[in-house]
């Protein structure tokens, strides 16, 4: 455990992040750190899927939740193993039977999500027939304190910024945070930790840095997940695709402040805004990468 996690990208990885030097604005020497980007290819048995860039942590989570996201593993698929080359950067995820999707990938289409973020004509099909719990609930006071409580953990963003981040939580305590340069990663990540854990999705909340696209609400409702939240804004098909599947969709959750578009039922106006804290100096000063 770290903190207050079950699980979460370690900042102090030497691997996640470098030192590189130049010059400040004054034309002064400055040392600063940078997040690492390396290629990481993924195969499904013997067929390969996709290379994506990746910071390189979990990529056995990374593969599965991609692989569950893209609805390329169906429910009753049995992952009999995985393996993972360092030297090779690949990951290979092995199922009883063997998967042919070939159709599948003829059918991709290019979303606005950061890197190569993927979402496949099937999706689509398997999003709408997806119902999200209704009787999952997000009160005010959890979603005041998982802001605080997440915002302020030490991260990769705070130590390097150009990386987004994104937390599993079950009411107002947040179970597991990944970052990476790509959103979709980020939530690919969790995802695979939900499918290898037997995790159940109807009582909990998704918070994403990033902002809440088409493709953030598609991998949410692929995944099961009734509530969604990001401190950054939305896209008018985001909020679409979320209205039609009834997920309750809140963006702009900065300090005691937030815009709910969607599913708002399911909120619980139990704590007074002005009671909750305001965002701490330095997550305000580096609120510009949330709009990544």
């Amino acid at each position: 455990m770290s903190g207050p996690f079950l699980l979460k990208t370690d900042p102090g990885d030497p691997r996640l992040s470098t030192s590189v030097t130049g010059i400040d604005q004054n034309g002064e020497p400055v040392e600063t750190r940078v997040v690492t980007e390396k290629p990481l290819t993924l195969y499904l048995n013997s067929q390969e899927v996709v290379t994506m860039m990746t910071i390189g942590d979990h990529p056995d989570l990374l593969a599965v939740g991609y692989l569950k996201n893209q609805n390329m593993l169906a429910p009753d698929d049995v992952i009999t193993q995985i393996e993972y080359d360092d030297d090779l950067d690949v990951v290979i995820v092995r199922t009883e039977r063997e998967t042919d999707f070939e159709e599948k990938l003829k059918k991709k289409v290019r979303t606005s999500g950061c890197a190569q973020g993927t979402v496949f004509g099937d999706v689509m099909e398997g999003f709408e027939t997806i119902s999200l719990s209704e009787d999952a609930r997000l009160k005010t006071s959890w979603l005041y304190k998982l802001t605080k409580t997440i915002n302020t953990a030490p991260s990769l963003y705070l130590e390097a910024g150009a990386i987004h981040g994104c937390v599993l939580c079950r009411e107002d305590e947040p179970l597991v945070y990944m970052e990476d340069v790509g959103r979709h990663n980020a939530v690919d990540k969790i995802a695979g930790w939900m499918v290898l854990n037997e995790i159940p999705a109807h009582d909990k909340i998704f918070y994403t840095t990033g902002r809440l696209t088409s493709e953030m609400v598609i991998k949410t409702v692929m995944m099961g997940v009734p509530i969604l939240v990001s401190r950054s804004g939305f896209t008018a098909w985001g909020v679409e695709l979320a209205r039609q599947a009834g997920l309750t969709l809140i963006g702009r959750a900065r300090g005691k402040r937030f815009v709910a578009l969607s599913g708002t039922d399911r909120i619980d106006f139990d704590m007074d805004p002005g009671l909750a804290e305001e965002e701490p100096e330095k997550v305000r000063r580096k609120g510009s990468f949330a709009a990544g």
